[in-house]
C-alpha cells in the first residue's frame, strides 16, 4: 500500500514537472516569437502611419515629427506624443497631422486628422484604430457623407489664442448649420459623437500651440 502512495506521488511530481517545462516552453516561445516579429509590427505600423499622414495633409511630400519638451516644439524630440509636419515639394508646410483618441461605443477609437494653421481648418481624416460595430459605428472611417465634415472643419481659436473660439461638436445627420459642427451618422450617434469629442479635445491643446510655434514649423525645412 506504501508502495502505491509512493508511486502516485512520484508519478504526479513528474506530471508537475513535465506540466511545468511544457509551460517554460512555451513561454519562452511566445517571448521569442514577439522578439522576432516586432521590429516587423513597429515597421508596418510606422508605414501605415507615414501612409495617413500623406491622406489627411493633402500635398504632402515630406514630413517631420515634433514633439513637445518643456513647452517647446523639438523635432524628433523624446516622448510618445508627437504630431507631424507635412511639406510640399517646395519644402513649404502645408500642414500638420495630429493623432487624437477617446472612448467610442465599443472601446477606444484612435484617429489621425490634418489641420491647416493658416485657414485653422481640419482638412483630413482618418481613423486609425477602432473596434465599433461592423456596419454601424464602423462607418465613421468609411462613409463618404461623414468624411466629408473634415475637408474644412473650423478650429480657429479664440481671441486670447487659448483654445477654440467653438467647441466642435457632432449633430443629429441634416442638422448642421456651423462650420465647427459636425453631421452625424445615422444609427451610429455614439460613434459619431465620439470622434466630435475627439477633434474637440485633441485640436483645444494642440491648436494652440502649433499657432505658438507657427515661425518654427514654417521655416523647419527652410533653415536645415
Amino acid at each position: 500500500m506504501t508502495e502505491m502512495v509512493d508511486s502516485e506521488q512520484v508519478s504526479s511530481q513528474k506530471m508537475l514537472l513535465t506540466m511545468g517545462g511544457i509551460g517554460v516552453i512555451c513561454a519562452l516561445l511566445i517571448v521569442l516569437t514577439y522578439e522576432g516579429t516586432l521590429p516587423r509590427v513597429q515597421h508596418l505600423k510606422a508605414e501605415a502611419l507615414e501612409k495617413a499622414i500623406f491622406n489627411v495633409v493633402p500635398g504632402t511630400s515630406e514630413t517631420v515629427a515634433f514633439a513637445l519638451v518643456d513647452g517647446k516644439l523639438e523635432k524628433d524630440g523624446p516622448g510618445e506624443e508627437l504630431i507631424y509636419a507635412g511639406y510640399d515639394q517646395e519644402r513649404k508646410l502645408v500642414g500638420v497631422a495630429i493623432k487624437g483618441e477617446g472612448q467610442g461605443y465599443a472601446d477606444k477609437i484612435k484617429v489621425l486628422y490634418g489641420y491647416d494653421p493658416i485657414q485653422e481648418q481640419v482638412i483630413g481624416f482618418q481613423v486609425l484604430e477602432t473596434k465599433e460595430t461592423p456596419g454601424l459605428g464602423d462607418k465613421i472611417g468609411k462613409e463618404e457623407d461623414f468624411l466629408a465634415n473634415f475637408h474644412a472643419l473650423d478650429v480657429a481659436l479664440n481671441e486670447d489664442k487659448s483654445g477654440l473660439a467653438h467647441e466642435v461638436v457632432t449633430v443629429k445627420n441634416g442638422e448642421k448649420e456651423e462650420p465647427w459642427q459636425i453631421d452625424g451618422i445615422t444609427g451610429a450617434t455614439i460613434s459619431s459623437r465620439a470622434v466630435g469629442a475627439i477633434i474637440n479635445q485633441s485640436a483645444n491643446r494642440w491648436t494652440p500651440i502649433i499657432q505658438q510655434h507657427l515661425d518654427q514649423l514654417q521655416n523647419q525645412l527652410s533653415d536645415e
